[in-house]
Protein backbone atom coordinates (compact mmCIF):
# COMPACT_ATOMS: atom_id res chain seq x y z
CA UNK A 1 0.00 0.00 0.00
CA UNK A 2 0.69 3.49 -0.42
CA UNK A 3 1.50 6.21 2.15
CA UNK A 4 0.04 9.40 1.93
CA UNK A 5 -0.42 12.94 3.58
CA UNK A 6 -3.28 15.04 2.97
CA UNK A 7 -4.55 18.20 3.42
CA UNK A 8 -8.16 18.29 5.51
CA UNK A 9 -9.53 21.97 5.04
CA UNK A 10 -10.66 24.03 7.71
CA UNK A 11 -13.49 22.12 9.68
CA UNK A 12 -16.58 20.78 7.53
CA UNK A 13 -15.67 23.37 4.34
CA UNK A 14 -17.04 20.68 0.93
CA UNK A 15 -20.53 21.38 2.81
CA UNK A 16 -20.25 25.08 3.42
CA UNK A 17 -20.44 27.26 0.58
CA UNK A 18 -18.20 30.29 1.27
CA UNK A 19 -15.33 27.88 2.12
CA UNK A 20 -15.73 24.87 -0.52
CA UNK A 21 -12.54 24.71 -2.28
CA UNK A 22 -13.18 23.12 -6.26
CA UNK A 23 -9.21 21.78 -6.43
CA UNK A 24 -9.10 20.32 -2.72
CA UNK A 25 -12.64 18.20 -2.88
CA UNK A 26 -10.88 17.25 -6.67
CA UNK A 27 -8.42 16.03 -4.96
CA UNK A 28 -9.42 13.92 -2.26
CA UNK A 29 -12.02 12.31 -4.07
CA UNK A 30 -8.75 10.54 -6.40
CA UNK A 31 -7.62 8.96 -3.09
CA UNK A 32 -9.63 5.92 -3.14
CA UNK A 33 -8.02 4.95 -6.40
CA UNK A 34 -4.62 5.52 -5.93
CA UNK A 35 -4.15 2.17 -4.18
CA UNK A 36 -3.34 -0.64 -7.13
CA UNK A 37 -5.74 -2.76 -4.82
CA UNK A 38 -8.60 -2.07 -2.70
CA UNK A 39 -6.98 -1.37 1.23
CA UNK A 40 -8.18 -4.11 3.72
CA UNK A 41 -8.50 -1.00 6.35
CA UNK A 42 -7.46 2.58 6.28
CA UNK A 43 -5.33 3.89 9.62
CA UNK A 44 -5.66 7.51 10.06
CA UNK A 45 -3.38 9.73 12.17
CA UNK A 46 -5.09 12.94 12.38
CA UNK A 47 -4.08 16.09 14.16
CA UNK A 48 -7.16 16.58 15.78
CA UNK A 49 -5.93 13.83 18.29
CA UNK A 50 -3.64 14.54 20.98
CA UNK A 51 -2.74 11.63 23.66
CA UNK A 52 0.29 11.20 26.61
CA UNK A 53 1.37 7.84 24.60
CA UNK A 54 -0.07 6.77 20.74
CA UNK A 55 -3.75 5.79 21.40
CA UNK A 56 -5.96 4.16 18.58
CA UNK A 57 -9.81 3.75 18.66
CA UNK A 58 -10.92 0.42 19.36
CA UNK A 59 -14.86 0.74 19.04
CA UNK A 60 -16.64 -1.47 16.81
CA UNK A 61 -18.68 1.24 15.62
CA UNK A 62 -17.17 4.70 15.80
CA UNK A 63 -19.22 7.42 16.41
CA UNK A 64 -19.17 10.95 14.98
CA UNK A 65 -16.88 13.74 16.66
CA UNK A 66 -17.85 17.55 15.92
CA UNK A 67 -14.77 18.85 17.16
CA UNK A 68 -15.44 22.49 15.28
CA UNK A 69 -17.68 25.26 16.52
CA UNK A 70 -19.85 28.04 14.79
CA UNK A 71 -20.68 26.52 11.19
CA UNK A 72 -23.98 26.28 10.16
CA UNK A 73 -26.16 23.76 11.84
CA UNK A 74 -26.41 20.95 9.34
CA UNK A 75 -22.79 20.50 9.69
CA UNK A 76 -23.45 18.77 12.88
CA UNK A 77 -25.47 16.12 11.39
CA UNK A 78 -22.73 15.01 8.75
CA UNK A 79 -22.30 10.89 9.22
CA UNK A 80 -19.87 9.15 7.90
CA UNK A 81 -20.32 5.86 9.53
CA UNK A 82 -17.31 3.36 8.60
CA UNK A 83 -16.77 0.41 10.76
CA UNK A 84 -13.66 0.37 13.31
CA UNK A 85 -11.39 -2.46 13.58
CA UNK A 86 -10.39 -3.41 16.69
CA UNK A 87 -8.21 -6.39 15.14
CA UNK A 88 -6.28 -3.36 13.22
CA UNK A 89 -5.78 -1.29 16.86
CA UNK A 90 -4.22 -4.38 18.30
CA UNK A 91 -2.13 -4.78 15.14
CA UNK A 92 -0.90 -0.96 15.60
CA UNK A 93 -0.36 -2.14 19.56
CA UNK A 94 2.10 -4.85 18.78
CA UNK A 95 3.60 -3.23 16.68
CA UNK A 96 4.31 -0.21 18.27
CA UNK A 97 5.20 -2.76 21.56
CA UNK A 98 7.61 -4.63 19.38
CA UNK A 99 9.77 -0.85 18.61
CA UNK A 100 9.63 0.15 22.05
CA UNK A 101 6.94 2.68 21.93
CA UNK A 102 4.35 2.85 24.89
CA UNK A 103 0.85 3.27 23.32
CA UNK A 104 -2.47 3.27 24.70
CA UNK A 105 -6.18 2.42 23.38
CA UNK A 106 -10.10 4.16 23.20
CA UNK A 107 -12.86 2.67 23.11
CA UNK A 108 -15.24 5.99 23.11
CA UNK A 109 -13.26 7.86 21.00
CA UNK A 110 -15.22 9.11 17.85
CA UNK A 111 -14.31 10.38 13.82
CA UNK A 112 -12.92 13.64 13.94
CA UNK A 113 -13.05 16.31 11.21
CA UNK A 114 -9.70 15.31 10.45
CA UNK A 115 -10.70 11.96 9.05
CA UNK A 116 -14.44 11.86 8.32
CA UNK A 117 -14.24 15.11 6.60
CA UNK A 118 -11.51 13.96 3.86
CA UNK A 119 -12.62 10.34 3.82
CA UNK A 120 -15.95 11.04 3.00
CA UNK A 121 -14.59 13.00 -0.11
CA UNK A 122 -12.34 9.96 -0.80
CA UNK A 123 -14.65 6.76 0.14
CA UNK A 124 -18.24 8.26 0.50
CA UNK A 125 -19.87 4.83 0.87
CA UNK A 126 -17.78 4.19 4.30
CA UNK A 127 -17.24 0.76 4.32
CA UNK A 128 -13.92 0.06 4.57
CA UNK A 129 -12.86 -0.63 8.06
CA UNK A 130 -11.12 2.46 10.08
CA UNK A 131 -8.98 3.22 12.77
CA UNK A 132 -7.67 6.51 14.12
CA UNK A 133 -4.23 6.97 16.10
CA UNK A 134 -3.66 10.27 17.75
CA UNK A 135 -0.40 11.88 17.74
CA UNK A 136 2.18 11.65 20.93
CA UNK A 137 2.12 14.81 23.17
CA UNK A 138 5.37 17.12 23.02
CA UNK A 139 5.01 16.48 19.19
CA UNK A 140 8.60 15.65 18.96
CA UNK A 141 8.91 15.14 14.91
CA UNK A 142 11.85 12.45 15.72
CA UNK A 143 9.36 10.33 18.16
CA UNK A 144 6.68 10.67 15.32
CA UNK A 145 9.48 9.17 12.70
CA UNK A 146 9.84 6.16 14.67
CA UNK A 147 6.13 5.78 15.16
CA UNK A 148 6.05 5.83 11.03
CA UNK A 149 8.62 3.44 10.82
CA UNK A 150 7.06 0.81 13.43
CA UNK A 151 3.75 0.75 11.56
CA UNK A 152 5.75 0.33 8.15
CA UNK A 153 4.60 -3.53 8.02
CA UNK A 154 1.10 -2.73 8.01
CA UNK A 155 1.89 -1.56 4.28
CA UNK A 156 2.34 -4.87 3.44
CA UNK A 157 -1.34 -6.40 5.12
CA UNK A 158 -3.29 -4.13 3.17
CA UNK A 159 -3.90 -1.26 5.35
CA UNK A 160 -3.56 2.14 3.42
CA UNK A 161 -1.92 4.64 6.79
CA UNK A 162 -2.99 8.14 5.82
CA UNK A 163 -1.98 11.07 8.14
CA UNK A 164 -4.56 14.19 7.69
CA UNK A 165 -3.25 17.69 8.96
CA UNK A 166 -2.33 20.86 6.83
CA UNK A 167 1.13 21.97 5.54
CA UNK A 168 0.11 25.65 6.08
CA UNK A 169 -1.91 26.02 9.73
CA UNK A 170 -1.64 29.57 10.96
CA UNK A 171 -5.39 30.33 11.92
CA UNK A 172 -4.37 34.04 12.09
CA UNK A 173 -2.29 33.82 8.89
CA UNK A 174 -5.02 32.62 6.95
CA UNK A 175 -7.08 36.32 7.38
CA UNK A 176 -3.97 37.83 6.49
CA UNK A 177 -3.35 38.21 2.91
CA UNK A 178 0.60 39.50 4.01
CA UNK A 179 0.74 35.62 4.92
CA UNK A 180 0.59 34.36 1.66
CA UNK A 181 4.47 35.19 0.81
CA UNK A 182 5.88 33.11 4.32
CA UNK A 183 3.45 30.44 3.09
CA UNK A 184 4.92 29.81 -0.33
CA UNK A 185 8.24 30.10 1.22
CA UNK A 186 7.79 27.23 3.68
CA UNK A 187 6.08 25.19 1.23
CA UNK A 188 8.69 25.44 -1.52
CA UNK A 189 11.05 23.79 1.26
CA UNK A 190 8.71 21.10 2.09
CA UNK A 191 8.24 20.25 -0.78
CA UNK A 192 11.77 19.80 -1.45
CA UNK A 193 12.23 18.18 1.81
CA UNK A 194 9.56 15.71 1.31
CA UNK A 195 10.52 14.48 -2.23
CA UNK A 196 14.31 14.08 -1.28
CA UNK A 197 16.32 10.79 -1.06
CA UNK A 198 14.95 9.11 2.27
CA UNK A 199 17.75 9.82 4.76
CA UNK A 200 17.93 13.41 3.63
CA UNK A 201 14.09 13.63 4.07
CA UNK A 202 13.94 12.39 7.49
CA UNK A 203 16.68 14.39 8.68
CA UNK A 204 14.91 17.81 7.30
CA UNK A 205 11.78 16.70 8.68
CA UNK A 206 13.34 16.19 12.19
CA UNK A 207 14.79 19.34 12.03
CA UNK A 208 11.58 21.07 10.35
CA UNK A 209 11.49 24.04 12.96
CA UNK A 210 14.79 25.52 11.41
CA UNK A 211 13.48 25.55 8.15
CA UNK A 212 12.12 29.16 6.47
CA UNK A 213 9.24 30.88 8.25
CA UNK A 214 8.65 27.46 9.89
CA UNK A 215 6.81 29.20 12.85
CA UNK A 216 5.54 31.82 10.62
CA UNK A 217 3.51 28.75 9.03
CA UNK A 218 2.90 26.69 11.97
CA UNK A 219 2.73 28.11 15.34
CA UNK A 220 2.43 25.04 16.95
CA UNK A 221 2.95 21.53 14.89
CA UNK A 222 0.11 19.87 15.18
CA UNK A 223 -1.06 20.05 11.88
CA UNK A 224 2.62 19.40 10.37
CA UNK A 225 3.43 15.71 12.23
CA UNK A 226 1.07 13.64 10.78
CA UNK A 227 3.19 13.93 7.88
CA UNK A 228 6.29 12.91 9.87
CA UNK A 229 4.30 9.52 10.95
CA UNK A 230 3.73 8.59 6.69
CA UNK A 231 7.69 9.60 6.46
CA UNK A 232 8.79 7.31 8.54
CA UNK A 233 6.28 4.47 7.43
CA UNK A 234 7.46 5.64 3.76
CA UNK A 235 10.34 4.12 4.70
CA UNK A 236 12.71 3.68 1.45
CA UNK A 237 9.98 4.77 -0.88
CA UNK A 238 10.56 8.78 -1.91
CA UNK A 239 7.62 10.96 -1.82
CA UNK A 240 6.10 12.92 -4.71
CA UNK A 241 4.06 16.45 -4.77
CA UNK A 242 0.37 15.08 -5.64
CA UNK A 243 -1.46 18.30 -4.63
CA UNK A 244 -0.24 21.91 -4.53
CA UNK A 245 -2.92 24.49 -4.82
CA UNK A 246 -3.69 27.78 -2.63
CA UNK A 247 -6.26 26.96 0.20
CA UNK A 248 -7.83 29.95 1.35
CA UNK A 249 -4.93 32.15 -0.36
CA UNK A 250 -2.24 29.89 1.27
CA UNK A 251 0.34 27.42 -0.77
CA UNK A 252 -0.96 23.67 0.80
CA UNK A 253 0.17 20.56 -0.60
CA UNK A 254 -0.12 17.08 -0.25
CA UNK A 255 2.34 13.88 -0.39
CA UNK A 256 2.46 10.28 -1.72
CA UNK A 257 5.25 7.68 -0.77
CA UNK A 258 5.00 4.53 -2.63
Amino acid sequence: MPVVFLPHGGGPWPWVREMYDENLAAYLATLAGLPKTPPTALLVISAHWEESVPTVMTATKPPMFYDYSGFPPETYQLQWPAPGEPALAARVRDLLGTAGIESAANSERGFDHGTFVPLKLAYPDAKIPTVQLSLKAGLDPAQHLAIGRALAPLRDEGVFIIGSGMSYHNMRGFRDQRANAVATEFDTWLRAAATSEPATRDRELAAWSTAPAARDVHPREEHLLPLMVIAGAAGDDRGTTAFNNTVFGKAVSAFHFG
